[in-house]
């Protein structure tokens, strides 16, 4: 069963050529599965334990993320992205953060300043060889010093009350 959470992200699953050491042009793959989540937080593990929502891949595949959030407060957002293996992180279609190539865990920050409204995020994702599996995305708003799990459900639009 699958289910679709419209305010989460929407990820395509593809397959890899064994020894694959960049994200790959998703444009010219095709997807072999879809998988939906509101944050990413799958933190460093042992590559048989596998990533959440994949089945029977542990390597050599990659995932590329969509989704939107809003913006309630304008300013300036850290990112933090760690994976192992490459991944970019990428708001209103500019990368903020590349952490690409094949690497064990490795964390990568960036900053973007964003107006209150939509934005449209993506972030792509590669598993290489076997050994490890991680992929945490995190953000830290205008003024907060620590970091949390980005979730698209503590980024949606106001609600508008019926009249």
């Amino acid at each position: 069963m699958t289910v679709v959470d419209s305010v989460g992200l929407h990820g395509e699953i593809y397959l890899l050529r064994p020894n694959t050491d960049t994200l790959p042009k998703f444009q010219k793959l095709k997807a072999v599965g879809s998988i939906y989540t509101s944050s990413l937080n799958i933190p460093p593990r042992s590559f048989l334990e596998g990533f959440p929502g994949v089945t029977d891949r542990y390597e050599w595949f990659a995932i590329d993320y969509h989704g939107t959030f809003w913006i309630e407060q304008p300013g300036k957002y850290r990112f933090l992205l760690a994976s192992d293996d490459g991944s970019k992180l990428y708001i209103d279609d500019k990368v903020v953060i590349n952490n690409d190539g094949i690497h064990a865990i490795q964390t990568e920050t960036g900053a973007v300043n964003l107006k209150t409204g939509s934005h449209r995020i993506r972030v792509s994702y590669f598993q290489g060889p076997r050994a490890g599996v991680a992929l945490v995305l995190g953000v830290a708003g205008p003024g907060e010093e620590r970091w949390r799990t980005f979730n698209t459900k503590e980024f949606l639009p106001p609600h508008k009350p019926e009249n």
